[in-house]
């Protein structure tokens, strides 16, 4: 079948290409609140070549055509910890410009974004295997405090903004290691907090000004397209997730995001030395 120009990002993938591996990602991923953008990154800039800063862009337009399907999921089995979620939403917002500003004017050598993005992979990947499993794993209701949440998200919103990711991908697992919250509970607060931070990250990558010669608008039809096999996916894996045990999640993820981490930190040092 004949592949696709993408004119923003000069992809040329077959059209069928995007959704079947943003289904495939998102499935799993949604399982533990997050919405998948965190994978699909490393799939644009490994397998597709897309290395320019608006493939963070790209990945926020992901969130917002995916996202919207696990929540709704959440939502409708009263799975839904709405103040959890606002908090999230409140603490990244502020800094998705910090995380825009340290993309477009730091991160712009491929080389140096993979090493940032294996770096925030490997302390993912750290605190699930080494979070100790205990079954007495807090209550969302009244449990945790607002502030400490609200302050993380702040920091993460940074990461989250650079990344690509609308900062959920981190933020789950710290709520898990950090606060002890239990899994099944705060998938749908972390990913309504990832859709929220999404809409403001796409705004920035897409007016705010960008020095001379560089990109920033996301590829609206590739992440279009992610999007739409990533809605299903999540509808999917929300609906699936109340029949997986907790730690199997996280186990499973942590092995992915370990394997995800080192080829980048491992390919920049080679790089380098070579």
């Amino acid at each position: 079948m004949a592949a696709m120009l993408f004119e923003v990002s000069g992809v040329v993938a077959p059209f069928w290409l995007p959704p079947l591996v943003a289904f495939a990602i998102s499935f799993f991923t949604s399982m533990i609140g997050v919405s998948g953008a965190f994978l699909l990154l490393p799939f644009q800039m490994s397998v597709l070549g897309y290395v320019a800063p608006s493939v963070s862009a790209t990945n926020l337009v992901f969130n917002l055509v995916a996202i919207p399907g696990g929540v709704w999921r959440y939502v409708r089995e009263q799975r839904m910890d709405w103040r959890l979620a606002w908090v999230i939403a409140a603490g990244t917002l502020p800094g998705l410009l910090a995380g825009w500003w340290l993309r477009v004017h730091w991160l712009l050598d491929p080389r140096a974004f993979k090493l940032f993005v294996g770096l925030v992979l490997l302390g993912l990947a750290l605190r699930l295997l080494l979070k100790r499993h205990s079954h007495a794993a807090a209550r969302l209701n009244g449990a945790w405090r607002a502030t400490p949440v609200f302050l993380i998200a702040l920091v993460i919103g940074v990461i989250g903004g650079a990344y690509g990711i609308g900062g959920g991908a981190i933020m789950a697992p710290v709520l898990v290691a950090i606060f002890r919250l239990p899994i099944h509970g705060l998938a749908g607060a972390t990913l309504f907090g990832t859709l929220v931070t999404s809409v403001a990250g796409v705004a920035l990558y897409q007016f705010m000004p960008a020095p001379p010669g560089i990109t920033t608008q996301p590829d609206w039809a590739l992440g279009v397209l992610f999007g739409l096999g990533g809605v299903v996916g999540m509808y999917a894996g929300a609906r699936m997730q109340k029949h997986v045990p907790q730690r199997t999640l996280e186990i499973g993820i942590a092995l992915v995001l370990g394997l995800l981490a080192s080829g980048y930190v491992l390919g920049y040092w080679l790089t380098a030395s070579g």
